[in-house]
C-alpha cells in the first residue's frame, strides 16, 4: 500500500494555472478550488483504488479523481500515490503533452 502522496511539479503548476484562471472572476473561488484540490489528493491515501482508470491510458495503475470541473489524475506505486497532473474535465489527455500515449 503506499504510504505518501507525492505532487509533481507539473501537477502544481497546473493548480497555479487553475487558481490564477479562476481568480480573475473570485479569489475566494480560485482559493476554494485549489483547497479542495489537495485536500483530494491528500485524502487519497486512504482509499487510493477509489478513482476510475484513465480512459485514455488504459493502465490499472494509472486512475483519477473528479472535483468540481477538473480531473486529478494519479499513479498508484508501491511507495506513493503520485499525483502526475490536474486538467479540465473536458480536455482529453492527448491534448496535454506529458502524458504518453
Amino acid at each position: 500500500m503506499a504510504q505518501t502522496v507525492k505532487w509533481s511539479q507539473e501537477s502544481l503548476d497546473d493548480i497555479d494555472s487553475i487558481a490564477e484562471y479562476i481568480a480573475r472572476d473570485s479569489i475566494y473561488h480560485a482559493q476554494n478550488v485549489v483547497e479542495k484540490l489537495f485536500e483530494l489528493g491528500d485524502s487519497l491515501l486512504d482509499q487510493p483504488e477509489v478513482g476510475r482508470m484513465v480512459p485514455e491510458l488504459n493502465d490499472p495503475n494509472v486512475l483519477e479523481r473528479f472535483i468540481y470541473s477538473y480531473r486529478l489524475i494519479y499513479e498508484i506505486t508501491t511507495k506513493e500515490i503520485h499525483i502526475l497532473g490536474v486538467i479540465h474535465g473536458k480536455r482529453l489527455l492527448e491534448s496535454v503533452d506529458r502524458f504518453e500515449l
